[in-house]
Formats: C-alpha cells, sequence, structure tokens
C-alpha cells in the first residue's frame, strides 16, 4: 500500500473509528446507567428513558407522579384518609423507594412527615396554602442547597382546617449518577483515542519504520563490503520501492564487484600467457643470434636458416603484440572500425590467395569454394574482415594434427546472408567445450591447450568483430575429425526507387 494511501486511512480512522466507538460504547454506558436508575428507584425500564442522564429535573418530576395522582384521588374522594396514620406511613415508605417524601401539613403544623432530619429546613420553606385545584402532575422545582422538586396538594379537613399534602423529591442525588456517567465516558474517550492511536502508530511503524530498519541494515552490510544478502522488497508502498532499488543497487554492486574480480584474473591470465608466449620466441631468437655470434651458422645456408628462424619468431611476437593492442581496444570499445562496401568473390579469393602460400610451407592444403554469385557484395571493414579469417585459419593450423592437413574456405548463399564456412581436419573440439570456445582465454586439452601456444583471445576477437558487423558466429566439431566454423554477414542490397 502507498505511503500517501496509508495516511489518508490513518487520517480518516482516526477521525471515524473513535467516533462510531465513542457513539456505540456512550449507549452502552447510557443503558447501564438507566437500568441503574431504573433498579435504584424501582422504574420499569419500559417507562423510562436516557431523560433521567441529561434532563434530571424532568425525570424526578415524574418519578412520583403516580403517587402523587393517587394522593389527590384520595384527598377529593375518602379527605378523611389523610389522617390516617397506617396509610400515610404506607404512602411514605413507597415514595422513599422513589427517592422521594411526604410532608402533610394542618393549618401552619405539621402533621406528618417523612423527610430525613438533613431536610427539616426545608419544612419552612414549604410554600403557603394556596386552595386552589393543583393538576397532580403539576410541581415546582427549587434551587439553592436544598434543590428539590415539590408538588402541593390544598384541601380542606372534614372539620374545616386548611390542609396541604407535600411530595418533596430532592435532586442532589441524581449528582453522583450523572458525575459517574461522565467519569465513564471520558475513560470511555481516553481508551478509544489511545486504542486508535495506538493501533494506527503500529500499523504505521510496521508499514515505515521496519522497512527502514532493514534498509538501514542493508547500507551497513554494503558499508562493510557484504554485498551477499537479500533486502526483503515486499510490498507495494512507496519505501518498499526504495528497498526495490537498493536491492537493484546491491545487485549491480556485485555483479560489478565479481565484473572486476573476473577482470582482474582474466588479466593476470593474459599477462601470463603473453609473457609465456613472447618468452617462447625470445628464446629462441637469443639462441640463433648467439649461433651467429659464435660462428655456428658457419655456412650460407644455415645463416639463411637462422636469420629466417629469427624472422618468423619476430613476426610472432608482433602478432601476439597486436593481439594484446587489439584486445584493450576491445575492453574499451574502441576497435576503428571503416565499413565499406566489398565485392565477396574477389575479397575472400584474394584472402585465400595471400594465406595459402603459408599454409603450403607447412604441408595443409587450403581450398577456396564459392557458391555465390560474382556480384554479391557485404559492407565490412577490410582489415578487421581479414583479421577474423587469419584468426580462425591460424586456430585450425594450430591443432592440424596430420599428415597433410586441408582447410577449406566455403562462401555460401543463405537468403538475405551470405555463409563463410571454414573447416579443418584437426584433432576437433570435445563437444563439453564447444559452447565455451568463444569466450576470453578458455582453454581445453582438446581444442586451445597452451602448449600450442596463444594468448586465448584470438576467437573472442573474431566473435566481437563479427557481432560489431550485425552478424552471427558459431562452430561444429567431431573430435579426431574436425572442425568448422561458419560466419553470417548481410547482404549489400541497393535501395531501388520507383518513379
Amino acid at each position: 500500500m502507498k505511503l500517501k494511501t496509508r495516511l489518508k486511512i490513518s487520517f480518516c480512522t482516526l477521525i471515524v473509528v473513535p467516533m462510531i466507538l465513542f457513539i456505540l460504547i456512550l449507549l452502552l454506558v447510557m443503558n447501564y446507567q438507566v437500568t441503574t436508575v431504573n433498579n435504584t428507584y424501582h422504574i420499569d425500564n419500559e417507562d423510562t428513558d436516557y431523560e433521567s442522564l441529561y434532563n434530571p429535573v424532568r425525570f424526578f418530576g415524574r418519578l412520583a407522579e403516580e403517587i402523587s395522582t393517587e394522593i389527590d384521588t384520595t384527598l377529593k374522594e375518602h379527605p378523611s384518609n389523610i389522617e390516617n396514620i397506617d396509610y400515610l406511613t404506607d404512602i411514605g415508605n413507597r415514595l422513599v423507594k422513589k427517592a422521594s417524601y411526604i410532608v402533610v401539613r394542618k393549618a401552619d403544623n405539621i402533621e406528618f412527615s417523612t423527610l430525613p432530619n438533613s431536610y427539616d429546613d426545608i419544612i419552612s420553606m414549604l410554600p403557603e396554602y394556596v386552595g386552589e385545584a393543583v393538576e397532580p402532575h403539576a410541581f415546582t422545582y427549587s434551587g439553592g442547597d436544598y434543590e428539590r422538586i415539590t408538588r402541593q396538594m390544598d384541601f380542606i379537613y372534614p372539620n374545616g382546617s386548611k390542609g396541604s399534602v407535600f411530595v418533596i423529591t430532592p435532586i442532589k442525588k441524581v449528582t453522583p449518577q450523572i458525575k459517574s456517567v461522565i467519569v465513564k465516558v471520558l475513560i470511555v474517550v481516553i481508551i478509544i483515542l489511545a486504542g486508535t492511536s495506538g493501533g494506527l502508530t503500529f500499523w504505521i511503524y510496521k508499514g515505515m519504520v521496519k522497512p527502514l530498519a532493514k534498509l538501514k541494515e542493508a547500507t551497513q552490510n554494503i558499508k562493510d563490503g557484504n554485498l551477499d544478502f537479500t533486502l526483503d522488497t515486499s510490498g507495494t508502498d512507496e519505501i518498499s520501492e526504495l528497498c526495490l532499488d537498493f536491492e537493484e543497487m546491491r545487485k549491480r554492486l556485485k555483479e560489478s564487484a565479481e565484473e572486476k574480480v573476473q577482470y582482474d584474473k582474466e588479466s593476470k591470465e593474459l599477462i601470463s600467457n603473453i609473457s609465456h608466449d613472447l618468452k617462447t620466441p625470445i628464446t629462441a631468437v637469443k639462441g640463433y643470434v648467439e649461433g651467429i655470434m659464435d660462428g655456428v651458422a658457419d655456412t650460407p645456408e644455415k645463416m639463411d636458416k637462422y636469420i629466417r628462424t629469427i624472422y618468423n619468431k619476430a613476426n610472432d611476437m608482433d602478432r601476439l603484440i597486436n593481439e594484446l593492442t587489439f584486445y584493450s581496444k576491445i575492453d574499451t570499445n574502441k576497435i576503428p572500425y571503416t565499413f565499406t562496401k566489398i565485392n565477396v568473390d574477389t575479397y575472400f579469393k584474394d584472402c585465400v590467395e595471400e594465406i595459402a602460400l603459408d599454409l603450403e610451407a607447412k604441408n595443409i592444403k587450403l581450398g577456396y569454394f564459392n557458391y555465390t554469385e560474382e556480384s554479391f557484395q557485404i559492407i565490412a571493414d577490410a582489415e578487421q574482415l581479414k583479421r577474423v579469417i587469419n584468426n580462425i585459419i591460424g586456430n585450425s593450423v594450430k591443432y592440424i594434427n596430420k599428415k597433410e592437413g586441408i582447410v577449406n574456405v566455403r562462401i555460401k548463399d543463405v537468403g538475405d546472408f551470405i555463409q563463410v564456412e571454414i573447416e579443418d581436419n584437426g584433432k576437433g573440439i570435445a563437444a563439453r567445450d564447444l559452447p565455451y570456445i568463444f569466450d576470453r582465454f578458455y582453454r581445453t586439452d582438446s581444442s586451445r591447450n597452451s602448449a600450442q601456444g596463444g594468448s586465448g583471445i584470438g576467437l573472442s576477437i573474431v566473435k566481437k568483430i563479427i557481432e560489431d558487423h550485425g552478424g552471427k558466429i558459431w562452430a561444429t566439431s567431431k573430435e579426431d575429425t574436425g572442425t568448422v566454423m561458419y560466419f553470417v554477414l548481410r547482404k549489400y542490397q541497393e535501395e531501388i526507387h520507383y518513379e
């Protein structure tokens, strides 16, 4: 999940979830409190609601309404009952369950009262006799230290005295209930906010801090030179994408380090090969020069032989140095190419004639067969393509182990390409080695034995030149029979414009 999306969800969650949870838990707390109030004041659940919590005056006004109506009916129908202590005691006991009290006043005297001693001062605050009919559901609210609901019912005693019955409900008893609700709601709010914040913090921590910790560990590994580890890149957020990029960087660094190690190894091997291959002709040159200086070449024939040998060995050294120079150009991609149009038959025929003389001296027969039209042309660098022919044939000659060696060069037409085949009857290449013969410095006992000399980069140079010409090279071989090298080059075709 994207970090931006995660933050949006977190913001919305921090607003919506606490609100929903607060409402749900508030309803549960209020239901619990209503149930507690109902149980405390002996009220049926279906006869009450949340009024006791948000409007206590109205609630307590209704609390003793039913009993007040009953008293009012008694006063109208049986006023003598108001002087019955048993009746008043029963009413008083019922009112206590409703957190209310009854006071009966006759003239200015209190005839009966269930008010606790702590409420004695209320008696002096009772209103005067009115004498008017008062509805039993009507009540008055008084504040101050003795906050209360008072219902007043005036009547006339049988002897003509003025009387009043008061039903008094102190409101301060509801305060603990309200305080309890407020405290519980505050606790609920704190728990909800803490829980929501904690959950979101953990979610964000899991999505941000943990990947950052892994990234920090990865940077420390790279700092210590350790690239052999894998950075977990699971996820789709920005930090996971950063981890993915970091993992790609680590892989490239590792590849670069491995390439450097391989390059250093190849460079050392090249130096070793060149040193070995230069040492052999230098030793021979030195020996023959010493022979001339010591007078061993005392006849014209010997002198000619010594000088020719020195010349050949000098050519071998020159060839090795040229390969080394060309190898450095390959590594820096600075091979100088001069592409021109070349006639296929004329070019390859000249190359073969130039090489044929040298092979004839080594008792190797060189054949040339052109199966293409004489007009076929290619776009190529004549000098570099000649290097390809010389390297392939030179490699073939090096491993011909027959008394009469044969090298055949065939040129074929293969659609949009011309295919060059160079076949020899040498010792061949083992199947396990064939896929690697174009790799730099690759040597095998059966194909490029170091005892035969050579830098080990001849065929890799050939492959590079052919590929730079847009062609392809491959080989087939059979041990003790010979090897065939193939490469293809695209034909040159003039564009025809129609008017």
